[in-house]
């Protein structure tokens, strides 16, 4: 499965990339991430394409997508179009207040990932709750392997904010399924 995930530098796009990919790496899966900066690394755009697979990856390049995640209007804008014919566009509603124009036969997601990362006590697990609804509604990972990524990301100064993490992810399995 091939993910875009895309938004402004400083909302967490490259994080969600590479906790996508370690617990791809922890099920035996077969996975690539391929981070891209803006010009400006926080406020700029940032996006990161993931590829993960039971199969032998042959290229990491993305040209299209399984799923595309947009944080932000110029994400959508940009990468709204790279989505296959089934495929999921997940949009961050609180920060994304048009409609995008897709094809037929893509699934739009929409997830207010601001406003429940506020109400859980901290913004910057919006990409989190995010995260959470991409893994609920593909079914590329489980949540349990998810969780160990975190011990293998989140470590030393910033291992206090796992279980903050794991309520995010929980918040937005929620959303995805409900």
């Amino acid at each position: 499965m091939r993910f875009i995930f895309a938004g402004f530098g400083g909302q967490g796009v490259m994080l969600m990339g590479q906790i996508l990919s370690y617990a791809g790496m922890i099920e035996g899966k077969n996975v690539t991430w391929i981070p891209s900066y803006g010009p400006e690394m926080r406020g700029g755009t940032a996006n990161c394409t993931v590829v993960v697979s039971d199969e032998e990856v042959a290229s990491p390049v993305v040209d299209k997508a399984d799923v595309v995640v947009a944080m932000n209007i110029p994400s959508m804008l940009k990468f709204q179009n790279f989505v296959t014919k089934n495929g999921y566009l997940f949009l961050n509603e609180s920060v994304i207040d048009r409609e995008p124009d897709v094809k037929d036969g893509i699934s739009i997601i929409k997830v207010s990932c601001n406003e429940i990362a506020d109400k859980l006590g901290n913004l910057k697990v919006a990409n989190m709750v995010m995260l959470g609804a991409v893994i609920a509604k593909t079914g590329i990972v489980s949540k349990e392997s998810i969780e160990k990524a975190f011990q293998k990301k989140l470590t030393g100064k910033k291992s206090h904010l796992i279980d903050l993490n794991k309520q995010a992810i929980e918040e937005g399995m929620k959303i995805a399924k409900g």
